[in-house]
């Protein structure tokens, strides 16, 4: 028998319908892991690493709903830079959760605190220095391309002391540049209370390339105007200008 034109039409209709109905739904939440390399662990324009390799990776959990938790690590070298023999500390540990949401069409929100963990660091111990373990919350907005996020530090900011109420203030930008290229200017102002010798602006621009199956190949440019006298660790000045070139396998 054969089928009329028509007919033929609405029952492959009904079929999509059917097939769309009975697709997967979302996911209450998502997993996800990451670990990479760089040649340089930067952290707001400052090297983390006395402008040396550093190996980082991390895990996230994101629910529908808008909240979101997560950990990452990496090495570092400033700390046991501080130059107090028995100085200990090589292991920066980030601890976070936080919120997301929609204020309207193309203008988003992200609240949320941060704990950077020093592991067995001891510099709170040494004159001169506070505990380098931190506590941040932060709160951004994103319209279109552009991302704007303030940083406010609860607790002493990375072992400077009577430096409680520090702030960040970071603006970038991402841009789709098609196929697996995005372009990501960005500078940021870095205030630390009651010390304004470590003030300092950074500038950044990076450009990525999505390389598939989970890896993703970046390299940055970066510099700050950040005083050597405050910011030289370890015989170095790590607010230098550089290039910065990583690795990231995500799955």
């Amino acid at each position: 028998m054969k089928l009329k034109p028509a007919l033929l039409l609405s029952i492959l209709g009904l079929s999509a319908s059917a097939f769309a109905q009975t697709k997967a739904p979302e996911p209450d939440y998502t997993l996800s892991f990451n670990a990479g390399v760089v040649t340089d662990y930067r952290y707001r324009g400052i090297s983390q690493s006395r402008l040396k390799p550093a190996v980082q990776g991390g895990m996230d959990f994101a629910h529908k709903s808008g909240f979101y938790l997560g950990a990452w690590g990496s090495s570092i070298k400033w700390i046991k830079d501080s130059g107090i023999a028995g100085t200990k500390g090589d292991v920066e540990l980030d601890l976070y959760a936080g919120y997301k949401g929609a204020l309207a069409k193309d203008l988003n929100y992200d609240l949320g605190v941060l704990r950077y963990e020093y592991v067995n660091n001891n510099l709170g111990r040494s004159p001169g220095y506070a505990d380098a373990n931190t506590t941040e919350v932060y709160g951004a907005l994103t319209a279109g391309v552009l991302t704007a996020k303030y940083s406010h530090s609860l607790t002493n900011l990375f072992g400077n002391i009577n430096s409680k109420g520090s702030q960040y203030l970071d603006l970038s930008a991402t841009f789709d540049m098609g196929d697996g290229w995005t372009l990501t200017p960005h500078a940021g102002r870095q205030l630390v209370n009651n010390n304004a010798a470590y003030h300092y602006t950074d500038y950044s621009m990076t450009v990525a390339k999505d390389l598939g199956k989970g890896l993703t190949a970046s390299l940055m440019a970066v510099d700050t105007n950040a005083k050597t006298g405050s910011y030289t660790w370890g015989g170095k000045y790590v607010g230098k200008s550089g290039v910065v070139a990583g690795v990231k396998y995500s799955f």
